[in-house]
């Protein structure tokens, strides 16, 4: 047999700030504009989270697509779903919550999950036109990181 992709979609909306304390207030609002906005904007974000490797023989599944989804529940949703990233998301203490930190953070969270199959790709879209992917790449490791240029 041979490997298989497998993605599953789910959406949820937070909201963020860019700020960088090493810089001064004039530098934030100059590199990150209106993201820089002090009470902050919020996102209706998309995730793609792939999955890769073979069927199982007896099932025809690459992993159970209910245990995937109690997955980004538990992971996700419950951990980012309707919140603050800058305040109410523990692994993003200390980042600036870009699309590509977030697509990170995201990767770190699910790869120890996955228990069958392998976590191929997390694609994070941040608008309809704006998205991070993080692969896993046997050069770059996991914290390979593509996405789309940033439009402001």
């Amino acid at each position: 047999m041979g490997e298989v992709f497998l993605t599953r979609r789910i959406e949820f909306a937070a909201s963020h700030r860019y700020d960088n304390l090493k810089f001064s207030a004039e530098e934030n609002r100059r590199i990150f504009g209106k993201c820089n906005n002090p009470h902050g904007h919020g996102h209706n974000y998309t995730l793609e989270v792939t999955v890769a490797g073979e069927p199982d023989p007896l099932t025809g599944m690459v992993l159970d697509l209910k245990e995937l989804k109690e997955i980004l529940e538990r992971e996700v949703m419950q951990r980012m779903d309707h919140r603050h990233l800058n305040y109410e998301v523990p692994e993003l203490s200390g980042k600036i919550p870009t699309c590509e930190n977030v697509a990170l953070v995201i990767w770190a969270l699910l790869e120890p999950k996955i228990s069958k199959g392998k976590l191929h790709r997390v694609r994070l879209y941040e608008s309809p036109d704006l998205f991070a992917d993080c692969y896993r790449n046997a050069a770059a490791g996991p914290d390979a990181v593509k996405g789309q240029e940033r439009r402001r």
